[in-house]
Order: C-alpha cells, then structure tokens, then sequence
C-alpha cells in the first residue's frame, strides 16, 4: 500500500545537500517505507532537454513528455541500485529509506523500448 503524507510540503520532507554522488543531492528529512509517496516532479512542460528536465513516456500522447523541475526533486541523482522511483511524475520509495539518506533514481528506468 502506498502511503502519502497530508498538508506536509514536500520541503519538510527533503533537504538539498552536497551530494557525494555529484554536485547536489536531494536528502530525506523523515524515514521513507517502501511504496511511500516522496513527491511530484513539478515544473513547467519543455520540449527540449536541458538541466533538471524529466522525461516520462506519455501513453496517452505517445510520446515523452518533459518537465523541467521546479522544486527539490530536480536535485535527485542518479544510481544503478536507486531507492525511489517515478511512476510518472510522481516519485514513490523503493524500498525502506532513512532519515539524512540521499534520495537516488535511475535516469534510465522508465524509457520506452
């Protein structure tokens, strides 16, 4: 069962920090379960690649559809053994994550084949 938290923001859940995996990185706050609801990927659609854009396959359009990211999930890195995942662009635990740990991705996951 996926678990999403109430009136909380999505920045007393997350911090941004140096990264030990490059540049910055996007930290726990609070103990995430697997399956828990982190957050939404929000920014404005793009139809170019640049920095913290997202792509996510569309099914309904066919297509990728981009965002570039306007709040702290823009800061996640990636990871070939990540511990969240987009469904979407919402971003949901893995498995269990602990307070002060990097939240990673793999910016491969999710592509069309």
């Amino acid at each position: 069962m996926r678990r999403r938290f109430g009136a909380e923001t999505l920045e007393h859940r997350l911090r941004v920090a140096p990264s030990p995996i490059h540049g910055q990185g996007c930290f726990a706050r609070i103990a995430f379960e697997p399956g828990d609801h982190i957050g939404t990927f929000e920014g404005l659609e793009v139809t170019e690649d640049g920095p913290h854009v997202l792509w996510v396959y569309d099914p309904e359009r066919g297509r990728l559809t981009g965002r570039r990211g306007t709040n702290v999930l823009r800061w996640l890195n990636h990871s070939d053994d990540p511990n969240a995942e987009f469904d979407g662009f919402e971003l949901y635990a893995r498995r269990a994550i602990a307070v002060g740990s990097e939240i990673t991705i793999d910016y491969g996951a999710g592509s069309p084949s």
